[in-house]
């Protein structure tokens, strides 16, 4: 993504109100890393764009409340698909 950082700020503030997205499904979408997107919509989008940012934000505090159970669910995920294949191997 080769644009300004302020013009970046304002489109992954756009991506994450629009698809109720996480700073690292963002950063995945855009190609760019982590930090970078937390940089940009925490500090940058609220200079350039106060009204975007605090929609944005509340996404992001919401985000952050959930980010264990996201956490918990990866993990059941990951033991349910090594039982799987576990389960089809021959001993």
């Amino acid at each position: 993504m080769k644009v300004q950082p302020n013009d970046r700020a304002i489109i992954l503030g756009q991506y994450i109100l629009e698809n109720k997205s996480t700073v690292r499904a963002a950063a995945k979408q855009f190609g760019i890393s982590k930090s970078t997107v937390h940089k940009d919509v925490s500090e940058r989008l609220p200079k350039i764009r106060p009204q975007l940012y605090i929609p944005v934000k509340e996404i992001l505090e919401q985000n952050k409340q959930e980010r264990h159970i996201r956490g918990g669910l990866a993990t059941k995920k990951k033991y349910e698909e090594l039982a799987k294949v576990n389960k089809k191997e021959p001993h």
